[in-house]
This record gives C-alpha cells, sequence and structure tokens, in this order.
C-alpha cells in the first residue's frame, strides 16, 4: 500500500486503527498454536482444496457436499471460536470430545442416504437417524452461537419451540404440533432444513469466492486493487465507499446472489473503505447493502426478471425498463447516504500528492486485471459462478507469481539444483496454503448462519407458518392497501430469510402477491413489490446472510453491521411504496407524468438519506431529521397536494442549514 500524508480532515492510518480498535467490534476469536494449529490449517486447507476443485470439476450429491462442507465448519468454529472467554489461550478438551461428536453425525446423513437406504425408508427414520440428527442440531446452534453470538441460536431455538408447541399458541398461529422426532426428521434428514438452500449457498459458490478473496490479498493483488481505486476516487468525498456501490451493484445484478457479490467484491471495498476512514460496520453495511440491490439493477437483475416474466406474462424487456428508475433511486440514495456520511466525519478528499498515482499502477500491474476481467466476462457470458471464481483463482496465481520465479524453478530443475527448486515451490505453497487457511477461516462465519437458517426456514414449512402470513394479509389489512403493504413486507422478509433470490421470489410470488393484486395493485408493481423485499432480507436482522458475509471480512460485530446495514438502506424499504402508490415510476403513465414522479422519488430518497445520516447542507439537528425523514414518507403518497408538502418541508432544512452557514465539514449543529 503506497504510504500517504493525511491531510486536514483526513484521519492519519494510526488513527484509523485506534479508531477501529476503539469500535470494538471483532468478535474475540481463540489463537491456536501447537497442535491445534496444525489440526485446524490441515482441515481448513484439505477443505479448502476440495471447494476449489468440486467448483472446476463439479460437485458430488446435495448431501455429500454440503455435510463435507458442514464437517469442517464444525472444526473450524470448535477450534477457532472457544465456548468462554477463559478458554482463548487454549483447547479445552471437551472441544475436542464436541468435534469428535458433531463431525460423525454431520457427516452421517450422506452415509445414510448413499448405504443406509435413507432414500427407501422416507418417512420412518431409523433410531440412530434421530440421534445424529439431534447432535447436528445442537451442534449447529452451539457453534452458530460460538461464532455470531446468542441471537441467532435463540431465535432458532424459538422457531424449534413454536414447532412442538404448536397445539397451544393463540388464535391463527395454533397447530397441531410436532412430535420431537418429526421435528428432527424435518430439520435433519430433508433438504428443507440444516442441509437446506441456505447450506448450499454457503458450501457452493460462497466459499470459493471467499477463498478468491483470499488469493487476491494473499498474493498482493487486493492491495493494488486498493490503491488503484484509491488513487482514483481519494480526491472525492467517500469516493472509496461510492465506488464499493457501483461496482457491488454491477456485479451482482450479473451473478444473482448477494452473498456471492459481497463476498467477491468486498475482499476489495471493506479494506477500502476501512483505510480511508470509515468504521468496520459502516464499510461491511455499504458492502451488503450495495450488493443486495444490485439484484434490481437491470438488465440481468439476478436472473428474477426471467422468472417474473415467465410467472406473470409480462415480456422480460418490459419488466427490466420498469425496473430501471427503482434501481437507480435505490443505488443513488445509497450513495447519497456515504456521501452525507463522510460529510458528517469530515472526511473530505485526499490531495492528489497523497494518493498512488492510478496510471503508474495501471503501467505496472495491468496484468492483475486479468483474473478480475475473466470472472466477470464468464459471469456475462452464461458461466456457472463456481467456474468463473475456479478460473479466478487460476489466474490469480499465474498472474500473481512472477515470472522471473518461474524462470528459476525450470532453471534449477534444468541445472538440478534440487535445493532452489524446492525453495522456490516451497514459497508458492506456502502463499496457497495461507489463502486456503484465510479463505476457509472467513468462511465459518457465513456458513453456521447459513445453517441456523436452515433451522428457522425449515420449521416455518415444517409449520406452514408462511402460509398463515400470506393469508392473515387479506383479512388483517382490512382492504386498507397502506396495512396490506406493510404486512406484505413483513411476510417478504420473513419469508426471505435464508434464502436465494430466485428461491426467494418463487416463494414471495405465490404467497404475497396474490392478496396485493386483489386490493387493485398492477401485478408488476405487486411482483417488483415482493421482489425487493424478499432481497432485502438479506440485510435485515436476523437471518441477514449477506451481513455475515461481509462482517467476516470487515471483522465487525454482524448485529450491529445488519443494523447499519438498515439504515444505509433505507431507501430501500421505501421505493417499493413509491412505485405501488405512483406507479408513473414503473413506466405507466404518461411521460409527464414519468418524468415528475422520477424527479420526486428522487429528492425523496436522498432526503431519506440525509436523515438517516445527519447530514444534508451541514450536521443535521434531530428535529431537522425527523423533517427530512417525515418530507420523505410524505412523497410517497400520490398527488400534487402531497408532493409539494414534502418537497416544502425538505426545502424548509436545506434553506434553514442554508441561510445559517452550518457547511463546515465535520461541524457539529448547534443547539
Amino acid at each position: 500500500m503506497t504510504n500517504t500524508t493525511p491531510t486536514d480532515g483526513e484521519l492519519s492510518e494510526g488513527e484509523l486503527t485506534d479508531e477501529a480498535k476503539g469500535d470494538a467490534e471483532t468478535k474475540p476469536g481463540r489463537t491456536l498454536s501447537g497442535r491445534a494449529r496444525t489440526a485446524a490449517v490441515a482441515v481448513a486447507v484439505v477443505a479448502g482444496t476440495y471447494h476449489v476443485l468440486i467448483a472446476g470439476f463439479g460437485t458430488p450429491g446435495a448431501f455429500t457436499n454440503r455435510s463435507l462442507h458442514l464437517a469442517a465448519i464444525t472444526v473450524l468454529a470448535m477450534l477457532y471460536f472457544p465456548a468462554r472467554a477463559a478458554d482463548r489461550e487454549g483447547v479445552p478438551w471437551y472441544d475436542w470430545l464436541l468435534i469428535a461428536v458433531g463431525v460423525p453425525s454431520v457427516l452421517y446423513i450422506a452415509y445414510a442416504i448413499r448405504y443406509g437406504g435413507l432414500a427407501q425408508r422416507s418417512g420412518a427414520p431409523l433410531p440412530q437417524d434421530l440421534l445424529f440428527g439431534a447432535v447436528t442440531i445442537l451442534i449447529v446452534l452451539e457453534i452458530t452461537r460460538r461464532a455470531t453470538g446468542r441471537a441467532l441460536p435463540i431465535i432458532a431455538g424459538g422457531f424449534l419451540a413454536y414447532a412442538y408447541y404448536g397445539r397451544f399458541m393463540p388464535g391463527p398461529l395454533i397447530h397441531r404440533g410436532y412430535s420431537i422426532e418429526r421435528i428432527v426428521s424435518h430439520t435433519y434428514l430433508t433438504t428443507e432444513g440444516i442441509f437446506g438452500i441456505p447450506l448450499d449457498v454457503s458450501a457452493t459458490y460462497v466459499v470459493v469466492f471467499i477463498i478468491l478473496g483470499a488469493f487476491l490479498e494473499e498474493t498482493g493483488i487486493g492491495d493494488w486493487f486498493i490503491d488503484l481505486a484509491y488513487g482514483a476516487t481519494g480526491r472525492s468525498t467517500g469516493g472509496p465507499a461510492k465506488t464499493s456501490v457501483l461496482a457491488s451493484g454491477f456485479l451482482a445484478s450479473l451473478n444473482g446472489s448477494a452473498v456471492a457479490n459481497a463476498a467477491t467484491t468486498g475482499a476489495f471495498t471493506i479494506p477500502l473503505m476501512k483505510r480511508t476512514g470509515f468504521k468496520n460496520r459502516y464499510a461491511a453495511a455499504v458492502e451488503s447493502a450495495a450488493s443486495s440491490g444490485g439484484q434490481i439493477m437491470p438488465p440481468v437483475m439476478g436472473a428474477g426478471a426471467f422468472i417474473m416474466s415467465a410467472w406473470t406474462g409480462i415480456s422480460y424487456v418490459e419488466i427490466i425498463a420498469a425496473a430501471a428508475i427503482p434501481a437507480l433511486l435505490y443505488f443513488l440514495s445509497v450513495g447519497a447516504a456515504v456521501h452525507f456520511r463522510a460529510k458528517r466525519q469530515g472526511l473530505e478528499g485526499i490531495e492528489r500528492a497523497n494518493l498512488p498515482d492510478p496510471r503508474h499502477l495501471l503501467r505496472t500491474g495491468v496484468h492483475y486485471l486479468i483474473p478480475i476481467v475473466a470472472l466477470v466476462a464468464m459471469l456475462v457470458f452464461g458461466y456457472s459462478a463456481m467456474l468463473a471464481a475456479f478460473v479466478g483463482i487460476v489466474l490469480t496465481l499465474v498472474v500473481a507469481i512472477p515470472l522471473s520465479a518461474v524462470r528459476g524453478f525450470v532453471g534449477a530443475l534444468v541445472n538440478g539444483d534440487v535445493g532452489t527448486a524446492l525453495g522456490l515451490l516451497s514459497d508458492a505453497g506456502g502463499l496457497v496454503v495461507r489463502a486456503l487457511d484465510r479463505g476457509m477461516r472467513m468462511t465459518v462465519v457465513v456458513a453456521v448462519a447459513c445453517a441456523t437458517a436452515g433451522i428457522v426456514v425449515g420449521m416455518v414449512t415444517l409449520t406452514g407458518l408462511g402460509l398463515k402470513f400470506s393469508s392473515l394479509i387479506a383479512s388483517a389489512s382490512g382492504g386498507v392497501l397502506i396495512v396490506a403493504l406493510a404486512l406484505t413486507m413483513v411476510t417478504s422478509i420473513v419469508l426471505g430469510m435464508g434464502l436465494p433470490t430466485t428461491a426467494a421470489y418463487v416463494v414471495l410470488a405465490a404467497l404475497g402477491a396474490p392478496a396485493l393484486t386483489q386490493l387493485g395493485v398492477e401485478t408488476l408493481a405487486a411482483h417488483l413489490f415482493i421482489f425487493y423485499f424478499g432481497i432485502i432480507s438479506a440485510i435485515t436482522p436476523p437471518i441477514m446472510l449477506a451481513v455475515f458475509t461481509t462482517s467476516s471480512i470487515a471483522e465487525s460485530d454482524p448485529w450491529k453491521t445488519g443494523l447499519t446495514a438498515v439504515n444505509l438502506a433505507a431507501a430501500g424499504f421505501l421505493v417499493p411504496y413509491l412505485f405501488v402508490y405512483g406507479p408513473e415510476l414503473l413506466l405507466i403513465g404518461s411521460t409527464t407524468k414519468v418524468v415528475v414522479g422520477a424527479a420526486t422519488a428522487l429528492v425523496g430518497v436522498v432526503a431519506l438519506s440525509a436523515g438517516t445520516q445527519g447530514y444534508l447542507y451541514a450536521p443535521t439537528h434531530v428535529v431537522e431529521r425527523a423533517v427530512l425523514v417525515a418530507g420523505a414518507v410524505v412523497l410517497i403518497a400520490p398527488g400534487m397536494t402531497t408532493d409539494l408538502v414534502g418537497l416544502a418541508l425538505i426545502a424548509v432544512v436545506f434553506l434553514r442549514q442554508y441561510a445559517s452557514g452550518r457547511g463546515e465539514i465535520g461541524a457539529s449543529p448547534t443547539n
């Protein structure tokens, strides 16, 4: 990283380090040594190598792949995350015992399907099936508690309790209740529980993308990208974070996964944002918000547009055209939020003389772009994300190993200098080992969250809770649209928890959209409404897979990061209401209505960002923030009167700040 001298308004690298430490966001882990460290590295290297190879050459059966993945994660979670603070200096005997019990339990499911006749006796589990299943559930809850904290296991435990005590629940939440055997069987022996879609997401492309990021970091290519982006954007206010918004939005539109995209671009953007003054959790929140929003960005929309077209009968071209303005509003709001936060913190641009020279970096390291260009090109041309990541890893090694080292190795072999050849080979091998170890350790938090998310999703499907939510919307709303929209929003977020975009949309299209169309909402608006909130669930606590991914990279607390991401992406909760009440944002209506609607919506989302971030022309008072948010919300309602009221509220705050001259960088509002 190029050394720079801080200018006025900029924090020095030392100050950044102190701030990051003072943020107290990193969950304490365990420092390993001796045999424990050897065992952890060995498991990480073997598991990492396995995931890289299957990315390039194909995966085994679903249960086999997911159980192998979870088994490796179980070992790493037990070793790196202590059960209590007193165990940070060593691995106690009971952790080794839990590994010895937990790993066979996790792996048993693959054995039972391949050799144990589980498929033939579906619905009639043997005692050992239930025993291993119960142990696996407990192990998953424990490693999740260790790696992410208590909240997620408690929530999962609540859903398990709901499945068992359903007959005692009030009103429409009542169900007949399920036995422990049925709950364990559904959670462990099917693909609707622990070994369901969320864990599949982790075991396929998420882990390999995280490993790719680790290779980019270990080879130094990550630092080159950081320097390049720093040099190109460092002069603008919040420039690095704005770069994250744009890059993440573009790539997530292509690969269709907020989690995979957060793992990929987050490896570049999060360290960059941290180095330029943003706190750990804010950097992670920016990346997760941008990565989630990428799936609403045309033209690809993470393949969601194709499914929506088939479901609704609306042409693909019409869908992506209609989605364009709402997507732009979302990303403009996130970019505005970044700008306002940077202004509030006083993170102004840096003098060009103190920045890396992008032209020099390109001249000397343009070949470092090859892995990323190849990755994006493969995604654009329809290759799988896993294969694209595999190629990216291979090309990263190819471009990172100096040609002189290759020549030296070949020359040493030709000359019979085995010692030199082995030394060069050892250097390359050490790099690979460090990258695989780093990548698998970074995967732990994501993987345990996915496994526990599977428990939650499994209980929702077992009890029919999702269907109950949907059927309640019409009766609970009493025919009032705003109430129906709010209930549908909650339903979409709940049902979208832990699911990839395509799966979440299919579920929500069947459950949530019909209730809205019955109340007179345009078909396309209804489907985009539930599509938006299914995506937003990736950053909404508690099952916030994109946030768990970025927080593991940023070393921030996932729950604080999730709340920050929701605050940052507040427009994502507003924009769907805007296009339901103002269908001109979906290009429905005259040109004049479309232009006016887009203009007022733009003012609204920028005002919302200013209100949530505490800065407009200057730092805002609590009252000013409330007025800005109120103005943005008023703009939701259609009509000239409400638009004028909303614009007037926003204008009052801006003109008051402008007249008072409170525009200093980093200034504090007066009383």
